[in-house]
């Protein structure tokens, strides 16, 4: 009799236990994100292009996710964002409750396998991309350098962030082929810490987003206060005409080759991923509410208020431009690893 009640038991709790687990997977997307909150993950400090991209999706996102979820922005800096994305990748729960935006070099860094790196980017689960990021390197109005060829002849400091940052890629890239002379001064904490150095006349310059630099210091631009040398993009971006971008400067194939593979991280651009592992349906919950944020009149408005591009790339699409990165022919990727690498300091 007490065996048979046990077992009774043990069925009834099973049943139980079996009936709850199909309830949770059974959850439509609403039914999850009602009264949820979502970690929204810079991968950088405050004040910077990708922080300023970020809070400005947080802010409107939320009201497109089924079940409307809050949405926090956290800032998690350190190492040009691979803290923050390896965190993501790594620690953070598997259930579309993370949003997250880092380097858009991190495919690249992946397959180059650059210092730090624990994350695999195809496996990420990206969901869209409000803009392509163009960088920039500009002088201060005291420097001698005035012209990229200038800058191949004379040594100008740059200050710098993280190593796996745009900052410092960008312009060791230059410095590997085109024997640019820049110095990169390293350990500022993000953009702003970084171009307050170059005002103060700690440095000559620095490389950083144009959105950064012209949200950030309109005045410098309005004053002829900067120059600027180069850009780092496929091609030449609306505002900055009269710049030559990194490919036009290219004196061959192989070099063009080679910057054209280090320039698709502007395709990529301020994109944002969740975690592997998200259910299907919750993926493409934001990928959609995504979708529908940047057509939204308050996100368009907000946009043009604090002056940054909007030029929408889907998750979809995002995440076959992240997978196309691990086609690059070995050959190139030697060349690609040559071109990014830092020269070592004693």
């Amino acid at each position: 009799m007490r065996s048979s009640l046990r077992a009774g038991f043990v069925a009834v709790l099973f049943t139980e236990i079996l009936g709850l687990g199909v309830q949770a997977s059974a959850q439509t997307p609403e039914q999850f994100y009602a009264g949820k909150t979502i970690d929204f993950v810079i991968g950088y400090p405050p004040g910077g292009s990708n922080d300023t991209f970020g809070r400005l999706l947080a802010r409107h996102l939320g009201k497109h996710i089924p079940g409307k979820p809050a949405i926090v922005p956290k800032n998690q800096p350190g190492a040009g964002s691979f803290l923050a994305v390896n965190t993501i990748f790594n620690v953070s729960p598997k259930d579309g409750t993370v949003i997250g935006i880092g380097a858009p070099t991190i495919p690249l860094d992946e397959k180059l396998g650059t210092q730090g790196v624990r994350f695999k980017t195809a496996e990420l689960n990206w969901i869209g991309r409000i803009d392509s990021l163009v960088n920039i390197v500009f002088m201060w109005k005291t420097s001698p350098v005035k012209t990229f060829a200038d800058a191949q002849k004379r040594e100008s400091t740059l200050s710098g962030t993280g190593v796996g940052s745009t900052v410092s890629i960008y312009p060791t890239v230059m410095n590997n082929v085109f024997g640019t002379k820049f110095k990169l001064v390293m350990g500022y904490k993000g953009s702003n810490e970084a171009m307050l150095a170059v005002e103060r006349g700690e440095v000559e310059g620095h490389s950083t987003s144009w959105t950064a630099l012209k949200v950030a210091h309109p005045d410098w631009l309005r004053d002829a206060s900067v120059a600027i040398l180069v850009q780092f993009a496929l091609k030449r971006h609306a505002e900055l005409s009269d710049i030559p971008t990194a490919v036009e400067l290219a004196r061959n194939d192989e070099q063009r080759a080679i910057l054209s593979a280090v320039m698709n991280a502007t395709e990529v651009g301020t994109a944002f991923f969740t975690t592997p592992g998200v259910p299907a349906d919750r993926l493409t919950a934001l990928r959609r509410a995504f979708d529908a944020t940047m057509k939204d009149p308050e996100l368009l408005a907000d946009a043009q208020r604090i002056n940054v591009g909007v030029s929408p790339l889907a998750g979809e699409d995002l995440q076959r431009l992240v997978a196309d990165v691990s086609q690059l022919p070995p050959a190139l990727l030697d060349k690609v690893r040559a071109a990014y690498t830092m020269p070592r300091t004693n």
